[in-house]
């Protein structure tokens, strides 16, 4: 027996469809919806909405009867905003569960991508939370890896506003790796984020500034450990004027300078050299400095000592006489 009513399709007055009450799409654009409802009104409805039947008993004791989406939603507003009093269905042949009604929305929505993220991850939450499943089942269900699913669930950990960011499309879903690795850390976490939208990085250079902050908070008990390192690094930033990084490891170290543009990094340069120009002029230097009868400091820079030239006719027979 097919799961649907005859196989067929019923025309369903709109005012008797109901939203799905587990429908995980909460956002719906306006402007896509205008655009479908155009699509609608010239051409029709391409493809019929699933529903479900649900009959309930009046107080006179008969039968009111009203359908439930299973999915569809998306063509029945924009159905209505094109005037349509009825619109094209395939109804379930038996009234589904709360975890189905779900479970299909979701399906019908990640199959056609059209789910945002934050929606996708909230509706993969309360599979597990409210109907028992698993990540591992939920992955099946869906088609997915269980790190899909996991990864997808761990965005909501994420403050609000910076999800608000995620769903309006202000910062990617790359963007939220990094973010992710400093939910410990919120002050830090915060200045990430802020720099990702005025600074406009991008998810490389973002998980790069969220890894050096992560080896900071490791290096930290090895720094308080050994003062000769932060000693060092301070002396470096007055040096270079920049960030200066000191990781020790067993043999030797390295050293990350931090800069921000290419003109930054020539400045740096300069510096280098100019340090080992002075280094230079300071160890060629011979002058000496006395001191005057009045107390006033004379500098006498010491030339080269001068070379006498040697006479070729010195040792020669007519230097000599009997």
């Amino acid at each position: 027996m097919s799961q649907y009513y005859s196989d067929s399709i019923f025309w369903i007055d709109l005012e008797k469809i109901k939203p799905n009450p587990y429908q995980p799409r909460k956002d719906f654009d306006q402007n896509a919806l205008q655009d479908l409802s155009e699509s609608i009104r010239m051409y029709g409805l391409l493809q019929p909405i699933t529903v479900t039947r649900v009959e309930t008993t009046k107080e006179d004791g008969g039968l009111a009867v009203h359908y439930e989406l299973i999915s569809g939603e998306r063509r029945t507003r924009a159905a209505k905003l094109a005037g349509l009093s009825q619109i094209p269905s395939i109804i379930r042949a038996k009234e589904e569960d709360a975890r189905t009604k779900l479970e299909l929305a979701i399906i019908e929505n990640i199959q056609r991508e059209d789910l945002n993220v934050i929606d996708r991850a909230k509706a993969f939450q309360q599979l597990v939370k409210e109907f028992g499943f698993k990540h591992a089942e939920v992955a099946q269900k869906m088609n997915k890896s269980r790190e899909y699913v996991t990864n997808s669930m761990r965005l909501l950990s994420l403050p609000e506003h910076m999800l608000q960011a995620l769903g309006e499309r202000r910062i990617m879903e790359g963007h939220t790796r990094p973010l992710l690795m400093l939910v410990n850390r919120p002050e830090e976490q915060e200045t990430l984020f802020q720099d990702i939208l005025t600074r406009k990085l991008n998810v490389r250079e973002s998980e790069m500034i969220a890894r050096r902050i992560a080896k900071e908070r490791a290096r930290k008990k090895e720094k308080e450990l050994n003062p000769e390192i932060i000693e060092f690094e301070h002396r470096f930033n007055e040096v270079l004027g920049t960030k200066v990084h000191i990781e020790s490891k067993e043999k030797g170290g390295q050293i990350t300078i931090d800069y921000y543009d290419l003109v930054d990094l020539k400045k740096i340069l300069d510096k280098l050299q100019n340090e080992q120009s002075e280094k230079l002029d300071d160890e060629n230097d011979t002058s000496s400095v006395m001191v005057n009868d009045n107390g006033d400091e004379i500098i006498i820079k010491n030339a080269a000592p001068i070379e006498e030239e040697e006479d070729p006719d010195m040792y020669s027979v007519m230097k000599f006489s009997v």
